[in-house]
């Protein structure tokens, strides 16, 4: 999984991206075939920061959540939940189109 970061109006640490990675890496046991994650900060309210998730997984299928928070990480936070509800959904709707197989 490729996690790429970009902010706009500040900039983010090392530490900060580091467990920022650590979390995303924890959406694969949702879905393991996501292929790249972009996480796209907005400092322009350093009260409330807006952060995007981009989410791209097989077969040509995106996400995108947004969350606005007290700080960064509540905001990661918030927005890890929408994409696990997102991920589970899919998954579950990709589980059910699948034809049965019938016993012989």
């Amino acid at each position: 999984m490729q996690i790429t970061f970009s902010v706009r109006r500040g900039t983010l640490d090392a530490a900060m991206s580091a467990k920022f990675q650590a979390k995303i890496e924890k959406l694969s046991r949702f879905y393991d075939r996501i292929s790249s994650v972009e996480v796209m900060a907005d400092m322009e309210s350093r009260v409330f920061p807006e952060l995007t998730l981009l989410l791209k997984v097989e077969p040509k299928k995106e996400f995108v959540v947004q969350a606005q928070a007290g700080d960064l990480l509540t905001s990661l936070d918030e927005a890890l939940k929408k994409m696990e509800q997102q991920l589970k959904k899919f998954k579950e709707k990709l589980s059910d189109t699948r034809p049965e197989q019938k016993a012989k």
